[in-house]
């Protein structure tokens, strides 16, 4: 079984997620405890957010991949990005990673695509939800995809994660707040929604929304499982 390697720290409250999920998955599926064997290299979170604000995303890039370097030296040999915002640069960094890397955007595609869905929302940091990352990929597999409106509501989203899910803060009110944004997309057409940021199921439970939801942070943590077995 492959040993995975998991970039994390971004949050620190989302990257407990992953672990969890891959472990628990596989006890679930084989009954036994011989799970993978998992490196986390956790970064200084700030120094990653002073780079995506100033826009210094090739600063982003080059730490991304002597991360991987430095994995792959310990005996990783998948790797994994555990957040959504920093697949801006997904295309950048992972020819260059010395271990092939799990992309969260194709996880979530391929789980999008499973469905049958061919609309779908995406709500993230506004990173996410104005780049064009997803987008991209949900269009190649012929899924239209539709965020909030407005630059407030899609900054709104941003805080929330940002001020409130990365400090482990759960508010009714920021709760409710999300459930009004993706509301607006269902209203728009959106057949299901991505929760295009790992901190955002702290927040939003499936039973919140008459859609079906994406858990971007299981999709991806599953697909490492998945790869770790191959």
């Amino acid at each position: 079984m492959k040993r995975i390697g998991i970039l994390g720290g971004l949050s620190a409250e989302s990257t407990v997620d992953y672990y969890l999920t891959i472990t628990r998955e596989y006890v679930r599926q084989y009954g036994n405890f011989a799970y993978p064997e998992i490196l986390i290299y956790s970064v200084n979170f700030q120094r990653f957010l002073d780079w995506q604000n100033a826009g210094q995303w090739d600063l982003t890039a080059d730490r991304i991949v002597e991360i991987f370097h430095v994995l792959a030296r310990a005996g990783a040999q998948i790797g994994l990005i555990a957040t959504n915002t920093l697949h801006y640069v997904f295309d950048e960094v992972a020819p260059r990673s010395p271990i092939p890397l799990i992309s969260i955007v194709d996880a979530t595609t391929a789980a999008v695509r499973q469905t049958g869905i061919t609309t779908v929302g995406l709500i993230g940091t506004h990173f996410t939800t104005e780049g064009s990352f997803y987008q991209r990929a949900l269009a190649r597999a012929g899924i239209t995809t539709l965020v909030p409106d407005t630059s407030a509501e899609r900054q709104r989203v941003h805080e929330i994660i940002v001020n409130e899910l990365a400090r482990g803060e759960i508010k009714e009110d920021s709760r409710r707040a999300i459930i009004d944004i993706a509301t607006g997309l269902i209203t728009q057409g959106a057949q299901g929604l991505i929760l295009g940021c790992t901190e955002l199921p702290l927040l939003v439970k499936s039973q919140d929304l008459a859609v079906p939801m994406f858990d971007t942070a299981k999709i991806h943590a599953l697909a490492a499982l998945n790869a770790a077995q191959q």
